[in-house]
């Protein structure tokens, strides 16, 4: 339950670096094993999935940052798979490298972004949080991708 100036967040790690995003717009963890490719999509776009009925794109957020993936062990590929996030009524599968855990943060704590983190443009950064073991890197999912994208994405799930 968020309390006053804190806010949940699904912590997720990818590449060298530990995100986070608003659990609020977490629809579930998934471990997608089934994901047909899509012709003429863009290259960050894995392809689909059904989920219980649905639809659903998966983007390859490796692909979207450039970012490499890391060397995991079995125990760590075990906690990798996809988030299912929902940016404007559109489910969109996010692949990650593992799954961390939800934290509370104290908004209060939330630093501006550097201008280039890894990689990642400050635009799709809300904040930085400091954490026992270096920081916390918190995405704004609506912005991830641009309107076009958006509709562009929305689409291949119909």
């Amino acid at each position: 339950m968020e309390k006053e100036g804190q806010k949940q967040l699904v912590t997720f790690q990818l590449g060298n670096e530990q995100y986070g995003i608003d659990i609020m717009d977490v629809h579930e963890i998934w471990r997608v094993e089934a994901i047909r490719p899509i012709p003429n999509a863009p290259s960050y776009v894995e392809g689909i999935f059904n989920l219980r009925g649905d639809i659903v794109p998966v983007i390859n957020l490796h692909r979207r940052f450039h970012i490499k993936r890391i060397e995991m062990s079995e125990d760590d590929q075990l906690l990798s798979g996809s988030i299912i996030i929902n940016i404007n009524g559109t489910k969109i599968g996010i692949i990650i490298d593992k799954v961390l855990r939800v934290v509370g943060i104290d908004l209060n704590q939330v630093q501006l972004p550097p201008q280039i983190i890894s990689g990642i443009g400050a635009e799709y950064i809300q904040g930085v949080v400091q954490s026992d073991d270096g920081y916390l890197i918190i995405l704004d999912i609506h912005r991830l991708f641009d309107p076009k994208e958006l509709q562009q994405i929305s689409s291949i799930s119909r």
